[in-house]
């Protein structure tokens, strides 16, 4: 399968980019910098281009000035000029699967529809499939501001 997409046609997340997609982000999580929660989290997104673009959680000792692993791979999607997400995986590890957090749904929110699904998913296994729209309803995007 290709890795790139003509501009008109959107990518499928078919069961080969669904693996590619959820390894990624297990691969990013093995490399967040979490000295202070040991809470690591790997995140990966589909572009409109058919590209993954990964990112991993980095703390820091100001807290607030740490960032997610999701706006990780969203600055990395728009490096390489993607402007569209099309599907997200994220992967934690904890007793509830790991969703992206309010900030983070929001970012995600400038360039996925509500329809964008994200697969939470752990070491072993996806432990369950949103839509953006789910864990952000009548949400504030793009479309607000004209």
């Amino acid at each position: 399968m290709s890795n790139t997409t003509p501009a008109n046609l959107t990518p499928t997340v078919d069961d080969a980019r669904l693996h590619a997609l959820v390894q990624a982000a297990r691969v990013a999580r093995e490399r967040a910098y979490a000295p202070y929660s040991k809470f690591a989290v790997g995140a990966a997104l589909l572009d409109e281009h058919g590209r993954i673009h990964a990112g991993c959680n980095i703390e820091n000792a100001a807290y607030p000035q740490s960032q997610c692993a999701e706006a990780s791979a969203i600055a990395h999607l728009v490096l390489a000029g993607g402007r569209r997400i099309v599907a997200v995986a994220v992967v934690g590890e904890a007793a509830q699967p790991v969703t992206p957090c309010g900030g983070c749904r929001q970012r995600l929110r400038e360039f996925a529809a509500d329809t964008t699904p994200i697969w939470v998913a752990d070491a072993q296994q996806v432990r369950g499939r949103y839509t953006l729209g789910e864990l952000l309803p009548a949400s504030f995007g793009p479309g607000h501001l004209g």
